[in-house]
């Protein structure tokens, strides 16, 4: 388990796919996850009782859990996990709207940047933003990550074409 002093990050449990079968279904989060259909309770349930053995499946996620009652609000992720070039990408949810811009999203985020580069002896880390999602910027760029690219019009949704910036954080 990973501890601060608002959150901590732990495995994921079999309980666990109750509320991640809502985030993830939750079509306002398909943007950012290039979501197209709903996944469904079995294959939620599938993904939460595998082996998350992030050498074996390349990618982790851990639950960001509220310290003060334990409730878990969303997840934070490390995929594409690299071990000869030691880097990972990085993805956060917070599932429920009623916790966002409270500063948890930022502590977990610290969290799993000291787990990143001291655990996992990473190089770096980077992540994908839509140059409209201006809380993810911040939040990231707060955290000390450098945008270094972007794809123009590289999504198509609903409302039309979105750019993709990249972000990365280089260890020191």
């Amino acid at each position: 388990m990973l501890q601060g002093q608002k959150v901590y990050l732990r495995a994921i449990e079999p309980e666990d796919a109750h509320p991640m079968i809502g985030w993830e279904n939750n079509p306002e989060n398909w943007k950012i996850s290039n979501t197209l259909v709903p996944f469904s309770k079995n294959l939620i349930e599938q993904y939460v009782n595998s082996a998350q053995n992030i050498l074996e499946t390349k990618q982790v996620r851990f639950m960001i859990c509220l310290r003060k009652n334990d409730l878990a609000i969303g997840t934070i992720d490390l995929f594409e996990f690299d071990p000869i070039h030691q880097r990972a990408g990085v993805g956060v949810l917070i599932g429920d709207s009623a916790y966002r811009n409270r500063g948890y999203a930022d502590e977990a985020l610290k969290l799993l940047i000291e787990y990143s580069f001291d655990r996992l002896q990473l190089h770096q880390l980077f992540c994908h933003i839509f140059d409209t999602n201006e809380a993810s910027i911040k939040l990231f760029e707060r955290n000390g990550f450098e945008k270094s690219g972007e794809r123009k019009e590289w999504v198509r949704t609903q409302k039309g074409w979105e750019t993709e910036l990249f972000y990365q954080l280089i260890k020191k």
